[in-house]
């Protein structure tokens, strides 16, 4: 795929913000990042375009470290004139933009929660571009999540939470004070929450002169949600042109926790008719259907294996005047996210993983034929087409900066900034050098990784530099241009060190038989490739090899773990969050079994072939060769990886003499997401790699492990 030779490396090169933004650095003293200035950026969080392609809407989430918060900033961009005016500030609590309507009557609506009152329940918000000022639009008790608006305002859909099962309490009303829970099937907990005894249902209510109706259930007595926790969103429902009928996500199935058999239903609004399942037989995701906006299509994402959640996302397409169905992507070795329809219902527009970026990419309805819109070392996201079919809405970011806003042209790929969030942040920093590079694998495949160096390396000074190889959790998920509040590449670099993240075998981007190879081989290839690609870039004079550290989390995690009793005294550190440590223990502890029956082959009782495979690659079978120092980092709400993982892990490390730390947070999951918790991470982090990266750490580098 990527060539013949040992390696190729790209010219080394700086993401100077005038090639992406447009700043410029100035006279004035230049700074690095820091861990408590990533809380000082702005995020931007989601954008709506008008149906004249004369106003942009745009969200912006800021957060206060001294308060442990966070609070939104809704912008108005007139991209007639270019002027961007603020119109709503520091709303806790704010998502879901739109403008429905046309002419006069076009209105843009929000769904958002004005005060940090706990009694207050986010409701709809409008304006208009001649009064642009959030007024209130809905008062419903329940409150308003997940707001779709139909194409031309006469209806809206929601969704509301509807308490459907019983508690302790309701049971036995004499013990009102008892916490208990009787449980009697799995998912009774699911990623960081226990299961609430409600379920998300979707509502419609009717608009009429500009005031909404009473909300309506259009999933009464039905024990499903939409959208289907816990990372579904209004995409996974959508109004039909005319607003007489809604497509939508729900998951119906006897044994859910190991089952990915979501499915996409229709279901009319203007007749009193049931809903109509539009993906029988198709036993895996089915998820986020979208109308074309001629009306004869529907388009949704599917993953054609049962319990596979990184299957190829396929883009289906139904015409709804044959009733037959197809796949668009069949031609296309890669996954599609996030697809855009063209005006004139021709082309669809999507996002895929491609070589360590996001990338958007069009499609033609009539042939299938692919083309690239976008290039460069960005994660591209697309947002909404302008009517006039020639540019879009985007948003772009990388490792050094977080998203913007941008409008790009589908004809030539040129974008011109529509927001500037963080330009002032920017202006006087030091920026890391991105390296691209390709290191032959022990089978003689290519391993693609990024290599991301301190603002001051230069390779032609004789200094040596410590080392960390970042270890990718998933296990599919790409190492793309991701900007994130801990594992940051660019503090990383800032704060001296060369960052090796190669995208391992099981990772999307690369074709499917890549992303694939990992399952029921969590031990094996992908941990040949990270200690080939360590190895490769060991080699170079600027590398300390006794100061080289091994960090990653979740799957990231694991492999830490793992290469703890396997790495040959390559690394002289250790970091690993929310790690699996144990298989056995895992499996009886986590709450999606389809993910460990698809990846591990099942219960380590089903076979002995698997038994074996347990054995094989669970890290706690090799702790008898563990001595390098371990900083271990759990969440006890993390569901997904226990909290015992970690327990475990440590008390290994502990009576075994290995120096170890281990940092808890009772309140995190399997993220770190209060501001304050993630700056502690990032202290007792960078604390623990200063203190055993140091150069008498590890005075010899051990064996030249090229095995």
């Amino acid at each position: 795929m990527f060539g013949k030779s040992n390696y190729c490396r790209a010219m080394l090169f700086v993401l100077c913000l005038s090639f992406c933004f447009g700043s410029t650095i100035s006279g004035q003293e230049n700074k690095r990042m820091t861990a408590e200035m990533l809380w000082d950026l702005g995020y931007f969080s989601g954008a709506a375009l008008n149906s004249s392609g004369t106003h942009v809407a745009y969200a912006v989430r800021n957060f206060d470290l001294a308060s442990n918060s966070s609070s939104n900033d809704l912008h108005l961009v007139d991209l007639t004139s270019g002027t961007d005016a603020l119109v709503a500030q520091k709303l806790p609590v704010l998502g879901d933009l739109q403008w429905a309507g046309s002419g006069d009557r076009e209105r843009f609506y929000v769904v958002a929660k004005t005060t940090k009152e706990e009694t207050e329940k986010p409701q709809v918000w409008t304006l208009t571009v001649a009064k642009p000022s959030l007024e209130v639009f809905s008062s419903y008790e329940t409150g308003v999540a997940n707001l779709k608006v139909s194409k031309d305002g006469s209806r809206m859909a929601f969704t509301v939470n509807v308490k459907m099962d019983d508690t302790v309490n309701d049971l036995y009303p004499d013990l009102p004070l008892t916490k208990g829970r009787i449980i009697d099937s799995l998912m009774y907990r699911h990623w960081d929450s226990w299961h609430d005894f409600t379920y998300s249902h979707l509502h419609v209510a009717e608009i009429a002169d500009g005031v909404p109706g009473p909300a309506r259930d259009l999933m009464a007595g039905l024990k499903a949600n939409c959208p289907v926790p816990p990372f579904g969103g209004s995409e996974q429902f959508a109004w039909s042109p005319d607003g007489s009928e809604i497509a939508y996500t729900t998951k119906i199935t006897e044994r859910p926790a190991e089952s990915t058999d979501t499915a996409v239903y229709v279901q009319s609004v203007v007749e009193e008719r049931s809903h109509e399942l539009l993906t029988p037989d198709m036993p895996g995701y089915d998820n986020d259907p979208s109308y074309s906006p001629n009306g004869r299509y529907l388009l949704f994402h599917s993953m054609e294996r049962a319990s596979f959640e990184a299957d190829k996302n396929r883009l289906m397409l139904y015409d709804r005047e044959s009733k037959t169905m197809r796949e668009l992507t069949e031609s296309l070795d890669q996954t599609a996210q996030h697809p855009q329809w063209s005006a004139d219902s021709s082309k669809v527009f999507f996002v895929s993983p491609f070589r360590g970026t996001n990338q958007i990419f069009e499609i033609e309805v009539a042939t299938g034929k692919t083309r690239q819109v976008t290039n460069g070392r960005f994660n591209w996201d697309l947002l909404q087409l302008f009517p006039d079919g020639k540019s879009a809405l985007v948003s772009q970011q990388s490792m050094l900066r977080p998203a913007e806003l941008l409008q790009l042209s589908l004809l030539d790929g040129s974008s011109v900034a529509l927001s500037h969030i963080n330009d002032q942040a920017y202006a006087n920093l030091e920026l890391p050098k991105i390296e691209e590079r390709f290191v032959e694998s022990s089978d003689g495949q290519q391993i693609h990784c990024w290599v991301i160096h301190p603002p001051d390396f230069d390779p032609e000074e004789d200094r040596k530099w410590p080392m960390l190889t970042f270890c990718q959790g998933g296990p599919q998920s790409q190492i793309s241009q991701f900007f994130s509040s801990r594992w940051n590449f660019h503090l990383m670099a800032a704060e001296g060190y060369i960052v090796l993240a190669p995208n391992r075998r099981g990772l999307p981007g690369f074709g499917q038989a890549w992303n694939d190879q990992i399952s029921r081989d969590w031990g094996g290839q992908a941990m040949r490739d990270i200690l080939t690609a360590t190895d490769d870039l060991s080699r170079e004079p600027y590398i300390d090899r006794s100061r080289r550290g091994a960090i990653g989390a979740s799957f990231g995690g694991y492999t830490v773990y793992w290469l703890m009793g396997n790495h040959a005294d390559r690394f002289s550190t250790m970091i690993s969050h929310c790690g699996v440590f144990n298989l056995e223990s895992m499996y009886g502890s986590t709450e999606e079994l389809f993910f460990v029956n698809w990846d591990l082959g099942g219960p380590f009782w089903k076979s002995d072939e698997i038994a074996r495979d347990y054995q094989r690659f669970s890290p706690h079978r090799f702790v008898g060769n563990w001595k390098t120092p371990l900083l271990v980092i759990h969440g006890e709400k993390d569901f997904r990886v226990p909290i015992t993982q970690g327990m475990e892990a440590f008390t290994a490390a502990q009576v075994q003499g290995v120096p170890s730390r281990f940092l808890y947070f009772p309140e995190a999951g399997h993220w770190v997401s209060k501001p304050q918790d993630a700056v502690l991470w990032q202290r007792v982090f960078f604390d623990w790699l200063g203190r055993t990266l140091k150069a008498d750490a590890r005075p010899t580098p051990g064996p030249d492990s090229d095995n």
